[in-house]
Parts: C-alpha cells; sequence; structure tokens
C-alpha cells in the first residue's frame, strides 16, 4: 500500500488570488478537490498526506468534510519551502511506498498513479519529453554558454513514488549539506538511488498564473460543452 504526500502548502501569489490557489474554484470545486478525489479512487492508496498554508487549516478541513474523501487524511503544516514541506511530511506516512503529488496538478488520472504504482521499479517519476529547445546561459552576463540535447532530456512532473526510506534518507542528506530541491526525483537520484521515468501527458501541468488556471478550466469542460 501506499501513502500519498499531497503538496497544498502554496499561496498562490502568482495567480492574483486573495486565498491559496488550491481553494479556487475550477468549474465550481476547489482546485485542491480534483487530486483528493483522484487518488481516493485508486485502491492502492491507504493514506493522504496533506499540507496546508499556515493559517488556514480550517478552511482545509471544511473541504475534505465537503467533499467526502473517505480514504483517512492527516494533515501536516506546511513548511518555508516545498523541499522542507515534504521532509516535514515523510515522518507522517505509515507505508514504506510513498506517491508524492501536488494540489496544483488538478488534471492528474487515476490512470497516472496506477501507471507509477504498476513500473517495477521503486523510484519512478512521470516525465514528458520538452517540445521546445533549451541552452545554458550565464544569467549574470546573459550569454549562452553551450548547448543541449533536448532528446536527453524531460520535464519532470509529478506524481512521482519513491521507497520511503531511500526518500528520507536522501532528504537527510540534503539536510546535512545544505541543499534544497525543487522535487525529489532529483534529489533521490543525486543521493545515490536509482530513479526512472515514465511518459507523462502535456495536460497534466501545473496551475501557476491566472492563464494557467483557465487553461485548467477549458480542459476540464464536460463533453457536451463542446457542442454549444
Amino acid at each position: 500500500m501506499y501513502s500519498l504526500i499531497l503538496l497544498n502548502g502554496g499561496i498562490g501569489s502568482r495567480t492574483g488570488a486573495d486565498q491559496p490557489k488550491q481553494l479556487l474554484k475550477l468549474r465550481g470545486i476547489p482546485i485542491l478537490v480534483y487530486a483528493l478525489v483522484t487518488a481516493d479512487r485508486v485502491e492502492q492508496i491507504s493514506q493522504i498526506v496533506v499540507n496546508y498554508p499556515p493559517h488556514w487549516r480550517t478552511q482545509i478541513e471544511e473541504v475534505l468534510e465537503a467533499y467526502a474523501i473517505s480514504t483517512p487524511v492527516t494533515l501536516v503544516e506546511a513548511g518555508h519551502s516545498r523541499h522542507s514541506s515534504v521532509a516535514a511530511m515523510i515522518p507522517h506516512c505509515t507505508n514504506e511506498d510513498v506517491i508524492i503529488h501536488e494540489s496544483a496538478r488538478p488534471l492528474v488520472r487515476t490512470t497516472d498513479f496506477q501507471r507509477l504504482i504498476d513500473s517495477e521499479h521503486e523510484n519512478v517519476s512521470l516525465m514528458s519529453k520538452i517540445s521546445f529547445t533549451v541552452a545554458p546561459v550565464d544569467p549574470e552576463t546573459a550569454a549562452v554558454t553551450g548547448s543541449l540535447e533536448r532528446d536527453r532530456l524531460r520535464n519532470v512532473q509529478l506524481p512521482q513514488k519513491f521507497s520511503k526510506p531511500a526518500l528520507q534518507q536522501s532528504h537527510d542528506r540534503a539536510r546535512a549539506e545544505g541543499i534544497e530541491y525543487t522535487e525529489d526525483a532529483t534529489l533521490v537520484a543525486d543521493s545515490g538511488f536509482p530513479v526512472h521515468f515514465v511518459d507523462g501527458s502535456d495536460e497534466n501541468f501545473k496551475v501557476t498564473t491566472s492563464t494557467d488556471l483557465k487553461m485548467a478550466g477549458f480542459l476540464l469542460r464536460p463533453e457536451e460543452d463542446d457542442d454549444e
């Protein structure tokens, strides 16, 4: 069985809202609910660990109650960063295998979780091909410093799954070295554990800006809307 770490601690400043973006509504439903309901349908997920922005616990509890999430939920206050939030949530996971997702990716599907669970590898991330060209640069001088081979790069997505011991040891190593990561697949790989990927979908994007919010709302339209 799996414990799901659901990152939900952002305050959503880039969406221009007066509340955390995960409480903003997409087609009348708080963004947070989409990931919760999808995970709730995955039989192998027996626990959901959700974090919340400081002073917003009550509102998150109200969402959980209103949408009758049946999987047991553990609430943890968010840390000062994504990295510190994951580190704080790992000890609350009761299973030896962990999946990490974030509520800001509401278009996740049950098949995304299932493909990770069904993978033969312990540590696996959804990743998608990069459709544009990227280059290494020196930000201070605005100079291009070389080239990168696009076929050997991937856009790191969530969800990701890890063995809890590997994830914990990786965070312990990062803390000892004073390093913070923006996601956990590279953290675990840098710590010496094998990490693999499975192909993700370009629809499984992170809602960060008001434009992302509109795009997610469009993709979540019922099929009958297309006939109007």
